[in-house]
């Protein structure tokens, strides 16, 4: 038992998107956190003392989630964060812990967050697209692609990364657009897309955007001349684009539903065990919050504090198993697993796994 943890409730403070664009995630979410509480909790919580959960909303602003948070920090008490929530609340909130107080970030994003004490489980671009990009050129001739995202940073930042990737695999840009969050009507696009010649589209449209082209897509025939993957294409967004649209989709994450190991498995049954009618579709934004708490557990344990200075001294190395199988921090992000998933029949079957996929992120 650790002395400076043992018998003291730790509370965690879980941040995720109960509102907002993200907010068909805040359910899913909170079940994994759940989920999450009570295995360590069952393992004996952080140095003997079971964790409590106090939640947040960060579907919102991101000065506003800095007060939600800064209110749960400084008034209630709470000695380590877990968030899922978009990179503009991360920056904004890194901005405030400004390393005294351990974060753990575990959503799909960007890549290249170094601040103090953040910790990411979250997938980058590298590891969504290094090991995909080629596959798809070698697999299924994807050689001549299009960029397709919102404006913002995470899909400019990760179709950056892609260029580069594509380059490699001995692929070309023949076009690359951004529009704004919300858009509805894709139809310019389709017809530049059609015209484009493109083989393979790259895709990093955000909830019903991407719900939206898709779908559009799908009417203007497209899917005969090119196929799509998707970084940020998970079992919900799936289900709205439905199976009638999903020809010739793919999307690479670190999780889907149906990962063919038993740990998956039987995450999927104790969600609907635990939660009967209310249990929300598990995904891969949801799940994380789970790794995220697990990992924020054994580096506590490991440090036999929840100081932050004391977590950082041994976080570098630190191991957990999870729904998505075994990871590693590297640094202060996770080399983990990423997988290929075919969509077109409406729901995702894994067509390729890439282990120990680096996160090409170099912090100094």
């Amino acid at each position: 038992m650790i002395s400076s943890l043992a018998q003291a409730q730790t509370k965690i403070g879980v941040l995720v998107p109960d509102s907002g664009p993200g907010g068909l995630f805040g359910p899913s979410a909170r079940q994994a956190a759940e989920l999450a509480a009570e295995d360590i909790n069952a393992a004996g919580g952080i140095g003997g003392a079971p964790i409590e959960l106090v939640f947040a909303d960060v579907g919102v602003p991101p000065a506003q989630a800095v007060q939600s948070v800064q209110r749960l920090w400084r008034g209630q008490g709470v000695e380590g964060f877990v968030g899922m929530h978009d990179s503009a609340v991360r920056a904004a909130l890194t901005g405030q812990f400004k390393g005294e107080v351990p974060y753990v970030y575990t959503a799909v994003y960007e890549g290249g967050e170094c601040a103090a004490s953040t910790y990411v489980t979250g997938e980058t671009p590298a590891q969504q697209l290094d090991p995909v990009i080629p596959w798809l050129a070698e697999n299924k001739g994807a050689s001549k692609w299009y960029l397709i995202g919102n404006d913002y940073n995470w899909p400019r930042d990760t179709n950056a990364v892609a260029t580069g990737y594509i380059a490699g695999a001995g692929g070309e840009i023949v076009g690359e657009e951004y529009v704004p969050l919300g858009t509805s009507d894709f139809d310019a696009s389709l017809v530049r897309i059609k015209a484009s010649g493109a083989d393979a589209i790259l895709v990093t449209l955000v909830g019903g955007d991407s719900v939206g082209f898709n779908i559009a897509y799908s009417a203007f025939g497209l899917p005969e001349q090119a196929l799509r993957v998707g970084t940020l294409i998970e079992e919900n967004t799936l289900a709205g684009i439905g199976a009638a649209n999903a020809a010739g989709l793919y999307s690479s994450m670190g999780y889907f539903a149906n990962l063919p190991n038993d740990a998956a498995a039987a995450y999927v049954d104790r969600i609907n065990a635990t939660f009967g009618d209310q249990a929300a579709q598990p995904n891969g934004l949801g799940q994380s919050i789970y790794d995220g708490l697990v990992l924020l557990a054994a580096m506590g344990n490991a440090a036999g504090s929840m100081d932050a200075d004391a977590i950082a001294s041994v976080a570098d190395g630190t191991s957990f198993s999870s729904p998505r199988g075994s990871a590693q921090l590297d640094g202060n992000h996770v080399a983990q697993s990423v997988y290929l998933a075919d969509g077109s029949s409406g729901s995702f079957e894994v067509v390729a796994s890439f282990d120990s996929v680096p996160h090409g992120v170099v912090c100094n």
